[in-house]
């Protein structure tokens, strides 16, 4: 059930476990990718293209961070949940690293729901999201818990 461009909000009621999100497109450029290390995690493979052939990147590569941070701005459009994606704990992966000139999205799949046992207007939901570049190469690879709300009657 892709939701690119839908801003319906989605309650517990609407998810079921299989069911796939494919989010919009968010492009990379070398100046963002260099802005946001400078800020958040200034490591010279982010930061400095000459310097970064030198490394174990060999070339510019996006932060973690910045790839967490796009991929979470494409998973708010892509899964328009009514009280908001509310992290509960996951694990994250990055297989490649993100790099200039490369286009990233989002897919989303439901693996699991586990209702509240105290709670019965909540759940728990799993989810993996897989960031990728144009070239379908994962870019990261995000395994959520969220707590997701029933619609209220």
């Amino acid at each position: 059930m892709p939701l690119e461009g839908n801003k319906a909000q989605l309650y517990l009621d609407d998810l079921a476990v299989g069911q796939e999100y494919l989010s919009g497109e968010h492009p990379l450029d070398a100046g963002q990718i260099i802005a946001f290390a400078r800020e958040f995690d200034p490591q010279p493979f982010h930061t400095d293209p000459e310097a970064a052939k030198e490394t174990f990147f060999q070339g510019l590569a996006a932060s973690g961070w910045h790839t967490m941070a796009i991929t979470m701005k494409l998973l708010v459009a892509s899964i328009p949940l009514a009280q908001g994606v509310i992290g509960a704990g996951g694990s994250v992966s990055w297989p490649r690293p993100t790099r200039p000139g490369d286009v990233l999205r989002v897919k989303s799949t439901i693996l699991g729901i586990t209702p509240s046992r105290s709670r019965p207007e909540r759940a728990s939901v799993e989810t993996r999201s897989l960031t990728l570049n144009q070239a379908d190469e994962v870019l990261q690879d995000f395994t959520a818990r969220l707590v997701v709300f029933k619609k209220r009657s």
